[in-house]
C-alpha cells in the first residue's frame, strides 16, 4: 500500500503542473473570485477525473479504440471549447466598453454550482484526458496485478496529490486579488477566453492530425 501511495505522488504533482485549459481557469478563478471559487471549480475537474478513471477501468479497450478512432469526437470537443472561448470574449468586449462603471463585486460575484460544472465541463470536453488515464491505467496497472484495493489507493493518491499541489497555487495566484480592478479582471478574462480559443483549436487538430493517438494504438497493441 506504502509503495502504490508513492508511486502515485509524483504523477499527482505532474498532472497538477499540466498546462491547458483548467491550468489556466483555475489560477484565473483564484485571483478574481477568490479560494473557495477556485476550489469549488477544482472539484469539477476531479469529478470529470474520476468519470474518466471509471470509464478506463471498467470498459473495454474496444471502446476506447473506437474513440482513438474517431477524430469527430476531438473535433467536437474541441468545438465546444472554441465556441465557449468566442462566447466569453464577446461578452467581455460588450462589457469593456463600460468597464468605469461596473462595480468590482459584480465582476467577481460567485456562483459556485456554476463554478463547479464549469470545471467539470472544462475538463469532461477533452478527450485528450480520457485518453491520457487509459494510458496510465494500462501501464500502472499490470504493476499494481489490477487488484481493486491497490487501484483505488493509487489512483486516489494521485487526485489527492493533484489537489493538494492546487491548493497551493490556488493561494498564490490568491495573492493577485488586491490588483484586481475591474479592467484588470476585465483583462484577464479575455485573456482566458482567448486561451480557451487556442486550446480548442488545439484539440480540433488532435481530431485532424491524430499523431498522439499513435501512441494508444501501441499500447492497444500490447494488449491484444
Amino acid at each position: 500500500m506504502i509503495e502504490d501511495i508513492f508511486t502515485g505522488i509524483p504523477l499527482g504533482i505532474f498532472l497538477s503542473f499540466l498546462v491547458g485549459p483548467v491550468f489556466f481557469v483555475l489560477l484565473e478563478t483564484s485571483a478574481v473570485k477568490g479560494f473557495r471559487a477556485a476550489m469549488v471549480f477544482d472539484f469539477g475537474v476531479v469529478l470529470a477525473d474520476i468519470l474518466f478513471i471509471a470509464v478506463a477501468y471498467f470498459s473495454s479497450y474496444r471502446l476506447i479504440q473506437t474513440i482513438k478512432n474517431d477524430p469527430a469526437i476531438f473535433i467536437f470537443g474541441g468545438i465546444m471549447m472554441l465556441t465557449y472561448g468566442i462566447i466569453s470574449f464577446i461578452r467581455l468586449k460588450k462589457v469593456s466598453k463600460k468597464v468605469d462603471e461596473i462595480p468590482v463585486e459584480e465582476l467577481i460575484k460567485k456562483n459556485y454550482v456554476g463554478l463547479f460544472f464549469k470545471g467539470f465541463f472544462l475538463n469532461f470536453i477533452n478527450v485528450g484526458v480520457l485518453l491520457f488515464w487509459f494510458m496510465i491505467l494500462i501501464t500502472i496497472g499490470p504493476k499494481l496485478e489490477l487488484e481493486t484495493s491497490r487501484m483505488i489507493t493509487f489512483f486516489s493518491t494521485v487526485l489527492l496529490t493533484y489537489l493538494i499541489v492546487d491548493i497551493g497555487k490556488v493561494l498564490l495566484a490568491k495573492q493577485l486579488r488586491s490588483k484586481m480592478t475591474p479592467a484588470n479582471i476585465l483583462k484577464i478574462k479575455k485573456l482566458i477566453s482567448i486561451l480557451l480559443v487556442i486550446f480548442g483549436l488545439t484539440l480540433m487538430f488532435q481530431g485532424w492530425f491524430p499523431s498522439e493517438q499513435k501512441l494508444v494504438k501501441k499500447a492497444l497493441e500490447k494488449i491484444e
